[in-house]
């Protein structure tokens, strides 16, 4: 019936330590109010809190979950409990009908498989290469027009602004504010929608935020130049733009086309964030052991789709990464992928040297989101009502939620710990932390 599978193996899967430990707490015979297997899935009804139990399945094929809980973890400490409880192999697991929400789970997995693979199919090339080249220059033509018509009416907004006064800013001009996203939005360029809710945030907490401010509506002015200028710019620049603008990043071109580097890869922290309702975004970062190059796997997935693979973070992964083109080329698609059982130990670079590396990259493209920086030492502690990270480098406006810097701080005992998080240029967002017992803490993001 099924696969074999391992307790090793099951926890191999877990996000984080946090989801390894709280499945473990979930095995017991007694939360489970049903459970079932047959030779394609595994499933459960988990007793909660709530007066309804959770149903988690796995798609034993492919190891994917999906559980009915709140979480935004893949696999959540359901699915784990789950399997583990599978991988000891309990007798409750005797085959047994599915249940109709897991038939219909599957059902749509199948479905989407076989959609993407028709579509595959019918967005081969046409028979004339010169009319398919021309319909697809005629679409991204069409789009451009349509940005640049949006990005000057967003410059003359901003010059509205500074001649009326950042300080003068009110409801009035908060509105029409929302109403120039919803106008790039509009214009198919979200990333200018994206960044203007940014800097209406600012604006909003007062002068205290000004010069952020200023800083904010620099780059939207620098991205509006770049759209009318991108006759102009090189072919890595001009990626940098349509990054910024928020156009899809064509990701069979990069798997054909993109930067190859083969390497034995380090997960170094993971964060889920959902920028819009039912929506979720991923972000996994790597380094390469022996090209020490930074990698970022960006994914999104909607109403709940599970992601297309599980990362742990601290352990290492054969893989050869396809890099997308730009100035700062991060974001990557990892191919022919083998966790490494044999970890490597690792030298951190110091934190003058992270610093040089992150201003370089910032310095190449300003319209960067983050850059990953890795501290060997580094003691995280409360300044007032503010948090901060102390380095060799100095200290850091450290963004972080309450709950989870409080149990940074009980972990590092008040001591320097090896840290990485997310540099945005001013802020940073610690994503995970670890000792040099292996102990581990990660950004709670899901539950």
């Amino acid at each position: 019936m099924g696969i074999a599978l391992t307790r090793e193996q099951v926890l191999a899967l877990a996000p984080d330590e946090s989801s390894a430990k709280a499945a473990n707490g979930l095995v017991a015979d007694s939360k489970w109010v049903t459970l079932g297997a047959d030779d394609e899935a595994v499933w459960g009804e988990c007793q909660g809190s709530g007066s309804n139990p959770y149903q988690a399945q796995v798609d034993l094929g492919a190891l994917v979950s999906r559980c009915s809980c709140p979480s935004r973890k893949f696999p959540c400490k359901h699915g784990l409990a789950l399997l583990l409880n599978y991988a000891q192999k309990n007798p409750r697991f005797a085959a047994t009908t599915r249940p109709a929400w897991v038939d219909e789970w599957l059902a749509s997995r199948r479905n989407r498989s076989e959609r993407k693979a028709a579509v595959a199919e019918t967005s081969k090339p046409a028979d004339d290469p010169a009319a398919a080249s021309a319909a697809v220059a005629k679409r991204e033509s069409t789009r451009w027009s349509r940005i640049e018509a949006g990005a000057t009416e967003l410059e003359r907004w901003i010059a509205d602004q500074f001649r009326r006064g950042l300080a003068r800013f009110g409801q009035e001009q908060r509105r029409d504010g929302v109403a120039m996203a919803a106008r790039m939005i509009d214009a198919q360029a979200p990333g200018l929608a994206a960044r203007l809710r940014e800097a209406l945030a600012l604006m909003s907490e007062g002068a205290a935020r000004q010069a952020d401010v200023i800083a904010s509506f620099g780059l939207l002015q620098l991205i509006n130049e770049g759209v009318r200028r991108r006759g102009q710019l090189s072919a890595p620049r001009l990626a940098d733009l349509r990054a910024a603008l928020g156009w899809a990043a064509d990701k069979a071109e990069a798997q054909a086309a993109g930067d190859a580097v083969s390497d034995q890869w380090r997960v170094l922290g993971q964060i889920i964030t959902e920028p819009e309702a039912k929506l979720s975004e991923r972000r996994v970062w790597l380094q390469g052991l022996a090209s020490r190059r930074h990698a970022l796997l960006q994914e999104f997935s909607y109403a709940g789709k599970a992601w297309d693979r599980e990362w742990q973070n601290g352990a290492q992964y054969a893989a050869e990464l396809r890099f997308y083109p730009g100035s700062v080329p991060l974001r990557a698609i990892a191919q022919t992928v083998s966790k490494v059982l044999t970890a490597v130990s690792w030298t951190e670079e110091d934190a003058e040297t992270a610093f040089d590396a992150a201003s370089q990259a910032f310095a190449s493209n300003p319209w960067l989101a983050q850059f990953p920086l890795v501290f060997a030492a580094a003691t995280p502690f409360r300044d007032g009502n503010d948090w901060r990270l102390h380095t060799a480098a100095g200290t850091l406006p450290w963004r972080v939620d309450e709950d989870s810097a409080w149990t940074l701080l009980a972990f590092s005992g008040g001591h320097a710990v090896t840290t990485m998080g997310e540099w945005a240029g001013n802020q940073l967002r610690l994503l995970s932390g670890w000792d040099d017992s292996g102990a581990r803490w990660a950004l709670e993001t899901g539950e």
